[in-house]
């Protein structure tokens, strides 16, 4: 099912989970550009949206989540024609060409993906209890809904010149975490080889990848899964950070709103860790 977006007269955008009042033309770091999200009426990928469409942006929600879709693009279109979703299952690339192709027609063009879709998916952290199926979701919904993803937009972009692709990794990925396991790591460390190949393959046509690495921001289903660790060990963590506390969910949308902007023209392949120093690789 496809949620479109609605012409209306611009109005203030309220951003209810923050309580914030923003006004949609505010900036127009997005202006002209429009952003496709996986996971994109998460609570992350939710708040990267309003982001985006308070900075000018037009966006395209991509989830699992029909009402949790429906939801946000009325939200959204609360300030104008800004945006519009598809109910996808990025695992199933047949559907994923489908709903991107529904969604350049609607924004008008793809400019950016952002690839939030993935996580733990409440697949156990223990070794023991971890099944085929459980190691099977994480990698299929991470890296295969990535690549089915980048795979998809990459003629979209090529078509205007050039593009932006954040994927997402994870401290996991880049070193044991005590929060989540063996199918997570695996995913998260993939995504890296993965963000680097395609960065070297598409370059030519101005498109760049790059990858975040977040630390635990606690989103609802992470602060649920932090809630649950025993004391010494949430304290293990807070103590390992040099900053000395849990980030903010802000904190790690605006380094993605970075890699997606022309403020990062001159940079492809890498990875921007965002942990509070917890991590500081050589």
């Amino acid at each position: 099912m496809r949620y479109p977006n609605s012409a209306s007269g611009i109005q203030p955008l309220v951003l209810g989970v923050l309580g914030v009042r923003v006004r949609h033309m505010n900036t127009d770091r997005f202006k002209g550009k429009s952003i496709l999200i996986t996971g994109g009426a998460g609570g992350l990928g939710s708040q990267i949206a309003r982001s985006v469409v308070a900075q000018g942006g037009k966006v395209g929600i991509l989830d699992t989540n029909e009402s949790a879709i429906a939801t946000l693009v009325s939200e959204l279109n609360s300030v104008g024609n800004v945006a519009a979703g598809e109910i996808v299952d990025v695992r199933d690339a047949k559907s994923v060409d489908t709903a991107i192709n529904s969604l350049a027609k609607s924004l008008g063009s793809i400019d950016v993906l952002i690839a939030a879709a993935g996580g733990s998916l409440g697949t156990p952290r223990d070794l023991d209890d971890i099944s085929e199926a459980d190691f099977d979701l994480v990698m299929d919904v991470n890296v295969k809904g990535t690549f089915n993803c980048a795979r998809s937009v990459i003629p979209h972009m090529k078509k205007s010149g050039g593009g932006s692709i954040v994927t997402f990794s994870s401290i996991g990925g880049r070193s044991a975490s005590p929060v989540t396991g063996v199918p997570y790591a695996t995913a998260k460390a993939a995504i890296l080889g993965l963000t680097r190949r395609l960065a070297k393959e598409v370059g030519e046509f101005n498109i760049r990848v790059n990858a975040i690495a977040p630390g635990l921001f606690l989103t609802d289903r992470l602060e649920g899964m932090f809630n649950e660790m025993s004391k010494s060990d949430q304290s293990e963590v807070i103590s390992a950070i040099p900053l000395g506390r849990m980030p903010k969910l802000k904190e790690c949308v605006d380094p993605v709103l970075f890699l997606a902007s022309d403020e990062s023209s001159y940079i492809t392949g890498t990875v921007l860790d965002v942990n509070g120093g917890r991590l500081m690789p050589n």
